[in-house]
């Protein structure tokens, strides 16, 4: 027949494993809780620095598009002025 201080071990040691599994499972639960932290976080990074690069390609294309419409602006008045005024030839050159 076990002794009460032996059934009491017993019981301590039962209760120290069954502590040590949750202790496991807790752990185990953390780190994936920490991992889908860190997924998540750097899924907003991401997108935050997407984000930006969109914004600097608009700039640049509205900086290309104002561009564009002052070439064509001097173009059309250079083809007026050109349409207005006979060309003029170097001195010695005749038509």
């Amino acid at each position: 027949m076990t002794t009460r201080s032996d059934r009491f071990m017993s019981a301590a040691a039962r209760a120290a494993k069954r502590a040590k599994q949750w202790a496991i499972v807790a752990a185990r639960e953390a780190d994936r809780l920490l991992q889908e932290a860190r997924r998540e976080a750097q899924s907003a990074d991401r997108r935050r620095r997407r984000k930006q690069m969109l914004l600097r390609a608009g700039r640049v294309l509205r900086t290309a598009g104002r561009a564009a419409l002052v070439a064509a602006v001097a173009a059309g008045i250079a083809a007026v002025r050109a349409e207005r005024s006979p060309r003029k030839l170097p001195k010695g050159r005749r038509r």
